[in-house]
Formats: structure tokens, C-alpha cells, sequence
């Protein structure tokens, strides 16, 4: 297969832009163009790479060549970067644009408010972060995609063509108010506490209080649940008694947080290891940025 560097950018651009139009403009060319392009190389691998809906969709065979976009693209930025000037002549991209590099990494909401930031601000010059926030336990989806070329998540199990480091783990503690506890939990953590006092959960895919009523009740319950979705929101609903909610040791011990909240039961907790998976690919920018995660998580997490 003769795959053109053109044409991989198109494909990258429409399907992190959405539209064919949105991609023309970050590659300075015209909607014709990214069309042409993509159907070149549609050609080229004989198989349809996009579903022309909107936003366009890869299609299974797209999700493997645009992991391969990606790849190069990283590597292209990291080339440039290096040698302080433009990689590429192509009429695509500007010097200015072929010397950074774009990094999408997927991270749980919990250590994006914590820890992870931190590690981030040493990253390489030239170095732009794409983050995507999703549950520990959903990010090796966007690995699996093609969406994110690293992530922080729950899944020791490597995804297919990427290595697994084990980062420590998080412990989280059900926490509330004193006067929430006094009206929900007066006789202490019992099961049937657990099974009647409101609950806060993230999303609908965060099943972390799930786990710790069911250390509680024995048997499966249906509390009432306020869904907050941001993470400083969470833990402001939980400080204002909406409910009790599980947050991370690395944020009880910091500003209101703790002269407002106390734990439900001191012995009560769970914790939820975490791995950084990223793709096998000799980046240096994507090396960095890994030993800086992993150093950060070496003196943060347990």
C-alpha cells in the first residue's frame, strides 16, 4: 500500500474535527480537498475508512489506519521538534503547526484533579495535550479507537498493541456531613443506611459507591442517587449534604473538604489501582510525558 502523508492527515483531521468542512480549515485547504484526499486513500487500502455521517464515524477498518495516522503524526511533531524546524514542506501545515506535537491521552476525573496536572507541566516544549476525560474503567476504549495514544485506567490487561505499567492506587473513603450523618447514618454504616440515605455517583458508569453498598447490604439495593458529573462538583454536593459520596484520600485532606466532611466509617474504603497504557511507539515526547506520570504517581497514589 502506498499511503500518502496528505491523506492520513485528512483522515485525522475529519474525525478528531467531525466534518470534512472543520478538517479543510485546521489543514488550510478546501472541503474538496479532504474529500479527495480520504478517497485516495480509500482507494489505496480498498476499503471504505469513514462513514459520511455527521460527525463522520471511522469504520472498523479506518479505526487501524487512523491509529497509524496518529502514530505518524507523533512521530512526524517529534521528528520537527527535535530538529527545531518543519518536518514538512506539504502546503498542509505551517512550520509553526508541524513543530508541536498533539498528545491525546485519556485520564480518570479523579486524577485529573489531583495528581496529574502536576506531572503534566514538565512535559517537552512543543508538547499540546488532548485530554479525555473518562471512568478508569471505560478509557482503554479510546486506546482500542484510536482516540488516545495513552491513558490512565483500571485494566491491568494490556489493549492490543500497547504496553501496561501499574501507576499505585487511589483509595477512596465514603464521606458527609455531620448532620448528614446524623440523619442518615445514626447507628453507624449499617446495610440498611446504605440502602435508604441519598448517594452521590458521578455518572452512570461510575459504580464505586455500588461496590461499597455491597459490602454493606449483601444483596443488590437501589438508593436514591444524585448523578454529578463534574468532579469539584461532586465533591461540592457532597460538602453542601446532598449526600455521601466516595472521594479520593488525595482530596479530603484539602480545603473545606476537611473541616466540612467526615468518613462514614474509618475502616471503609476502596481502592481502585491504576495502570498507564500507551501505544508501542518509540516517541520521545510520549516517554516523557510517561516517566513524569509515573514518577507523579510513584509519590502520590499508595
Amino acid at each position: 500500500m502506498d499511503l500518502q502523508l496528505d491523506q492520513l492527515r485528512a483522515l485525522d483531521a475529519a474525525v478528531a474535527e467531525g466534518t470534512f468542512e472543520a478538517a479543510a480549515r485546521r489543514l488550510r485547504v478546501t472541503p474538496s480537498a479532504i474529500s479527495q484526499r480520504i478517497k485516495a486513500l480509500e482507494r489505496a487500502v480498498g476499503r471504505i475508512l469513514l462513514q459520511r455521517t455527521k460527525p463522520v464515524r471511522p469504520t472498523e477498518s479506518g479505526l487501524a489506519v487512523l491509529r497509524l495516522a496518529r502514530q505518524i503524526e507523533l512521530l512526524t511533531g517529534d521528528t520537527a521538534r527535535e530538529l527545531g524546524a518543519a518536518a514538512s514542506e506539504s502546503e498542509d501545515a505551517s512550520p509553526e503547526a508541524d513543530r508541536r506535537v498533539r498528545l491525546p491521552i485519556a485520564i480518570n476525573a479523579d486524577s485529573l484533579e489531583t495528581w496529574v496536572l502536576p506531572a503534566l507541566s514538565g512535559a517537552p516544549p512543543g508538547v499540546c495535550f488532548e485530554i479525555h476525560r473518562e471512568d478508569e474503567e471505560h478509557t482503554t476504549r479510546l486506546l482500542r479507537n484510536g482516540t488516545v495514544m495513552a491513558a490512565i485506567t483500571a485494566t491491568a490487561q494490556p489493549v492490543q498493541g500497547c504496553r501496561v505499567r501499574r501507576l499505585g492506587a487511589m483509595r477512596y473513603r465514603p464521606m458527609a456531613t455531620r448532620d448528614f450523618a446524623r440523619t442518615w447514618f445514626p447507628e453507624g454504616a449499617t446495610g440498611h443506611a446504605f440502602a435508604t440515605a441519598p448517594v452521590i455517583v458521578f455518572d452512570r458508569n461510575d459504580d464505586l459507591q455500588d461496590r461499597l453498598i455491597r459490602r454493606r447490604t449483601r444483596r443488590p439495593v437501589d438508593p436514591p442517587r444524585h448523578y454529578i458529573p463534574a468532579t469539584s462538583g461532586y465533591a461540592e454536593a457532597v460538602r453542601l449534604g446532598l449526600g455521601w459520596g466516595l472521594l479520593p484520600d488525595l482530596q479530603i485532606g484539602t480545603g473545606d473538604y476537611a473541616k466540612s466532611l467526615i468518613p462514614l466509617d474509618d475502616s471503609l474504603h476502596v481502592d481502585v489501582a491504576l495502570y498507564w497504557q500507551q501505544w508501542r511507539l518509540d516517541s520521545p515526547a510520549l516517554t516523557a510525558v510517561a516517566t513524569a506520570i509515573a514518577d507523579a504517581a510513584a509519590e502520590s497514589l499508595l
